[in-house]
């Protein structure tokens, strides 16, 4: 087995997309997650190359160093949790979540975030939590008591003071002024 490093890859749809490339090549892999894919066997050069073009052409950039692959594993693991979970609790501790699954020290993860994104890890963490709100916010289905709950935060207050620091709305302004383009992609949030 062997695994190959995606980056970009954010939704379901990205997962789909990449697989299919590989498939496009004459490789079937037995596990595709966010920013992984998993093979029973290395990749060819010329196999290689070809499938580097096709995925830049979507959108995605293999990964080739360790470094990289740390960085968007970190990234993966932040929107899993905040996008593809139900309910983060309050009492949900990131250090512990990142250090346990990546099997790194917590401030070596931190501090290689912030020296390769030139922002730290918890700003990130922050803005996927805000545009996960905003995507509850658009959809109209959970109140903010609701989606304050969902997301971990102590208090609509907490969340409705985060939100306007970093968006320069409040929740309920943004929802009254339905401005969609205000919701990002997730791999250009940070």
């Amino acid at each position: 087995m062997t695994s190959v490093f995606v980056k970009n890859m954010v939704c379901q749809r990205c997962v789909a997309a990449v697989r299919q490339e590989f498939e496009k090549v004459g490789r079937h892999p037995t596990q595709v997650a966010l920013g992984e894919v998993t093979l029973e066997s290395e990749l060819e050069e010329s196999t290689l190359v070809k499938l580097r073009n096709n995925l830049t052409a979507l959108g995605f950039e293999l990964i080739d160093d360790k470094k990289g692959r740390l960085i968007e594993a970190i990234k993966n693991r932040v929107i899993q949790k905040i996008h593809h979970t139900d309910r983060l609790d309050l009492k949900f501790n990131w250090s512990d979540i990142l250090k346990d699954e990546l099997n790194h020290d917590y401030n070596y993860l931190s501090n290689l975030f912030s020296s390769v994104e030139g922002v730290t890890l918890e700003h990130y963490i922050i803005h996927q939590k805000i545009e996960r709100v905003k995507e509850l916010l658009f959809y109209d289905e959970l109140t903010l008591s609701e989606i304050a709950d969902r997301l971990g935060y102590s208090s609509v207050a907490h969340l409705s003071g985060q939100f306007k620091k970093i968006t320069g709305l409040t929740p309920s302004e943004l929802k009254k002024s339905r401005i969609t383009s205000a919701r990002k992609p997730l791999d250009s949030v940070g």
